[in-house]
């Protein structure tokens, strides 16, 4: 048995078939038809790709490691240069102690002059802000996915 049909004219001013019997209706058939296999193209697609935020994610992790590696290359050329002039070491020692001072390790060679022992200390200061900054750097998007993992990022209704 067919299901009866109504005409209804839309805001369009188009004719629309409208089956009375919903249950038996051709049309609702093909619809719901329609929205189970796009459903599972959908499901398909999401075991298929990647999340665009885990891809967002890595990117974002080696930009910001990048942007640590340089501030803490910076530093060491600031150091070496540094103890090159003031403390007249050689190019190989100079990077020695400035990489020395810049991991936490401490001075290798003695210094011997008020300038070079001035810089030492200022240089070892300014290491120990590099520190925190590329640590801070390279753990933010980490944190960030975190709090967003974990909803903490939106403000809580009580």
């Amino acid at each position: 048995m067919k299901s009866p049909t109504a005409i209804r004219r839309s805001p369009e001013n188009s004719i629309k078939p409208v089956c009375l019997y919903a249950k038996n209706c051709p049309s609702l058939k093909a619809i719901q038809a329609m929205k189970e296999r796009d459903k599972k193209e959908d499901i398909d697609k999401l075991l298929d790709e990647k999340p665009s935020h885990e891809k967002s994610f890595v990117r974002d992790f080696f930009s910001y490691l990048s942007m640590s590696a340089l501030c803490i290359v910076l530093g060491l050329f600031i150091g070496v240069l540094g103890y090159h002039w003031t403390a007249g070491l050689s190019w190989l020692d100079a990077t020695v102690e400035a990489s020395m001072i810049l991991s936490g390790m401490g001075p290798v060679n003695p210094l011997l002059t008020n300038g070079a022992k001035l810089f030492a200390s200022l240089y070892a200061l300014f290491s120990g802000l590099v520190f925190v900054l590329a640590m801070g750097v390279v753990l933010s998007p980490l944190i960030y996915s975190l709090m967003k993992q974990l909803r903490l990022n939106k403000c809580q209704k009580n």
